[in-house]
């Protein structure tokens, strides 16, 4: 067996924790019966990068990108369904407009501009492209969560399964790529490398502090205003 086979089944295998990570969060949403601080925006772009990652591998073809993307796919429609069901109207309102234009509108438009105006080859290097950009903002989209965790220096709402499964999946998905020569596999995926070491870092730093559920009201809001001038 090619040693590209086995790292690409490898990146599958990987790929599939990173959609199953969030199980957690969302067994606490539904617990809860509310998302609390939790963001919609990592899961919009997964489910943008899993869905135009399916349509660039059937187009190419390449099976390994088709199945694991596919399946991705399926499980962030159900994770998204849930944060609609548990969110709070603003919250609920704002999610939806972006999965009409993100999920909807963008994923619609790039097959269709594609499929009626370009030959295969450029329709490949096209959607390529598109899944590269997608994919670079997908790697970042945790850092969403970002203000939150500066704000009461807490990672309670950072993910950290989600954060960890991305820097596999970029190191895993960089080597694939590098060994059967495609670039728009390659470059987004050593992006998503170096963001998922960022991610890390950051998580590792502020998770030396305690979460604001363990702190009294009077800690964290001393912990919040600490730094004020």
């Amino acid at each position: 067996m090619e040693i590209s086979v086995i790292v690409g089944v490898l990146g599958n295998i990987v790929a599939a924790l990173l959609f199953l990570s969030p199980l957690s969060t969302f067994w606490r949403i539904i617990k809860n019966r509310s998302t609390e601080e939790f963001e919609s925006i990592p899961y919009i772009f997964l489910l943008l990068n899993a869905s135009i990652w399916t349509y660039y591998g059937s187009i190419k073809p390449d099976v390994l990108l088709v199945t694991i993307n596919g399946f991705g796919s399926l499980l962030m429609v159900v994770y998204l369904s849930i944060f609609l069901i548990f969110a709070p109207s603003k919250t609920k309102i704002r999610t939806a407009a972006l999965i009409a234009v993100v999920n909807v509108g963008v994923l619609v438009a790039a097959i269709l501009g594609t499929r009626l105006t370009m030959r295969k080859r450029a329709q490949v290097n096209t959607i390529g492209l598109l899944c590269d950009c997608v994919t670079v903002f997908s790697f970042a989209s945790p850092l969403a969560a970002i203000k939150t965790v500066v704000t009461t220096r807490s990672v309670e709402f950072m993910p950290f399964w989600l954060t960890f499964f991305y820097f596999l999946v970029g190191t895993t998905w960089s080597s694939y790529g590098l060994l059967v020569y495609d670039l728009f596999v390659l470059i987004p995926n050593c992006v998503g490398f170096l963001l998922g070491v960022i991610q890390l870092v950051l998580y590792a730093w502020y998770s030396r502090y305690p979460t604001p559920a363990v702190l009294g009201a009077d800690e964290t809001e001393h912990l919040v205003h600490s730094e004020d001038p």
